[in-house]
């Protein structure tokens, strides 16, 4: 399919008939109808039923569809950087990260990029791993800050700082009398879980093999946000990384330092095939110096 073909299928997606997709991109109605019998011929596929004037998108054409958007997606990128471009080389840089580091660490860093530079523009997104590495190896990103390590050639990865775990509570826990908890303090409580793939849970369960014993919980999570949500309902107490720990904005909630806790990597992740910008190296800068200065490390 050429750019011509791709724009006639989505306005007619979008419209709904050939009439209004005629309108819409201020064409003749037989010249839309040409386009979509000779789509469907070249793809070998039906793409619509007619019924009563109107289109019914096969599933065919939903699938198509999915992917128009992500070309439409990288156009409009395109229309930006050449507009930031003529309207006087202004930057843009695209970061994804971990959900983790968007809650506080990222953010801090952002807000003393955008006062010094006023005129870059920052696409923020967050992401697990998985999809973090698909987009830098595309291309589609310029820089990624991860919590977990990443081995996905081509990508590049460099340590910008550290995380731990905590204990979460409810707010008057008996926990809180204390500067620190122990795991085993930890495993005789009622826990919210994680699946045993992640950080949180690995430690957790290797503990409890260790120590014969068997965790008393009911529910099983994979994100620290949702176990804070849990923790501030009520549902028992969760062992989360430090990073969501101390952004959780309820005041329902208080965290201790676990005694002996593993110490893990943030990584910067980056695809070598692009340079890197001095908008990305400022932003990697800042974010490393609000790591250093983070009550975090202490």
């Amino acid at each position: 399919m050429n750019l011509r073909q791709i724009e006639v299928f989505r306005a007619t997606m979008l419209a709904g008939s050939v009439t209004d997709a005629a309108r819409l991109l201020h064409v003749s109605q037989p010249g839309i109808s040409r386009m979509l019998g000779h789509i469907e011929l070249q793809l070998g596929v039906r793409l619509f039923e007619r019924n009563r004037g109107r289109l019914q998108p096969t599933p065919e054409a939903h699938a198509l569809f999915a992917e128009v958007e992500q070309v439409y997606l990288g156009v409009n990128r395109i229309k930006e950087r050449a507009s930031a471009l003529r309207a006087g080389g202004g930057q843009t840089l695209r970061v994804l990260a971990s959900p983790s580091l968007v809650l506080e660490l990222l953010p801090e860093a952002i807000a003393s990029m955008v006062a010094a530079f006023p005129a870059a523009r920052i696409h923020i997104e967050s992401h697990l791993k998985r999809d973090m590495t698909r987009l830098l190896a595309r291309g589609e990103a310029d820089v990624g800050f991860s919590n977990l390590m990443v081995d996905h050639p081509p990508l590049v990865s460099e340590v910008v700082g550290r995380w731990t775990l905590s204990c979460v509570m409810p707010k008057g826990h008996r926990f809180e009398q204390a500067a620190h908890v122990s795991l085993a303090e930890v495993l005789g409580e009622t826990l919210i879980a994680f699946a045993p793939d992640t950080p949180q849970g690995s430690f957790v369960d290797s503990a409890l093999a260790e120590q014969l014993q068997t965790a008393r919980s009911q529910i099983e999570v994979r994100s620290g946000q949702v176990a804070c949500a849990l923790v501030a309902a009520g549902c028992g107490i969760a062992v989360v990384d430090n990073l969501t720990a101390r952004a959780w904005p309820s005041g329902k909630l208080s965290f201790r330092p676990i005694r002996r806790a593993p110490v893990h990597k943030i990584y910067r992740l980056r695809n070598p095939n692009f340079p890197s910008s001095a908008l990305e190296d400022e932003l990697v800068a800042r974010f490393r110096r609000e790591v250093e200065s983070s009550p975090l490390r202490r």
